[in-house]
């Protein structure tokens, strides 16, 4: 009876090694308080945007100031957002000192870029979008890995579809006042009059396309375009696609 006892505490829990996904924050500034306004602005915008995910803190922008951080008041102006902050990277040894007694963990340092391809891009946390009217239906979407959202019916003004960690495919009319979310690419197969961000995550390989794009906004990885600025008119109610070039949206002609 004491082996078979043994043996079932001995294997009660296992110890492997894991990879989660992270969000990162690449902070630029020391001051808490203009990172919490810039935050509260910002994603105030992208409701369902964050939903307890993991974040890892990075410091390479800041390493060299002076300034302390206020990492207690960083952590949880984070944590009222919905994220977990679990983790810090990138600082000077009083920075990551600092950190560590805030209750992150010190992460490795992100590789360096290979010299025959650029780095991958850092998602940043900090988005560039705009709301015009308060959203009345939300549907997210969860996905555990890449894949395809498909919405086969018209998206009136106020309602919102997020893919998460997906493509979204919609066929069907998105109204002026709707808006399209996805962590991939975009594919509207009817007019696109309403908002669609793409690469909301911060991938800058997203794309956005429409057969007829006449949209309130487009928004790639954070770089957005609105109405203000009118459409070319090869493409404004034309198939067209939105992609990004460096820090630059190009809104170009399906072939």
């Amino acid at each position: 009876m004491a082996l078979t006892t043994a043996a079932q505490s001995r294997t009660s829990f296992d110890l492997k090694s894991a990879s989660l996904p992270v969000v990162a924050v690449v902070l630029k500034t020391t001051d808490a308080a203009q990172f919490a306004a810039d935050l509260a602005e910002r994603v105030a915008d992208a409701p369902g945007f964050f939903d307890n995910d993991p974040v890892l803190i990075d410091l390479a922008a800041v390493r060299e100031a002076e300034a302390p951080i206020d990492f207690a008041a960083i952590v949880a102006e984070l944590r009222s957002r919905s994220t977990l902050p679990v983790a810090v990277r990138g600082g000077s040894p009083a920075q990551m000192d600092a950190a560590r007694a805030a209750g992150l963990a010190a992460a490795p340092d992100a590789p360096p870029a290979r010299a025959e391809a650029p780095a991958a891009p850092v998602q940043e946390v900090v988005r560039e979008v705009i709301r015009e009217v308060e959203v009345e239906v939300v549907r997210e979407v969860p996905m555990p890995g890449p894949g395809t959202v498909v919405v086969d019916k018209p998206l009136r003004s106020g309602q919102q579809v997020y893919a998460r960690g997906a493509d979204l495919v919609v066929m069907a009319v998105v109204s002026f006042g709707a808006e399209v979310i996805a962590d991939g690419n975009i594919h509207v197969y009817a007019p696109l009059r309403g908002r669609a961000i793409a690469g909301a995550r911060g991938n800058t390989e997203a794309r956005i396309f429409s057969t007829c794009l006449e949209p309130q906004l487009v928004s790639i990885a954070g770089i957005y375009r609105t109405t203000e600025t009118e459409l070319p008119a090869d493409v404004r109610g034309k198939p067209a696609q939105v992609r990004l070039d460096g820090e630059k949206l190009i809104i170009e002609p399906l072939a």
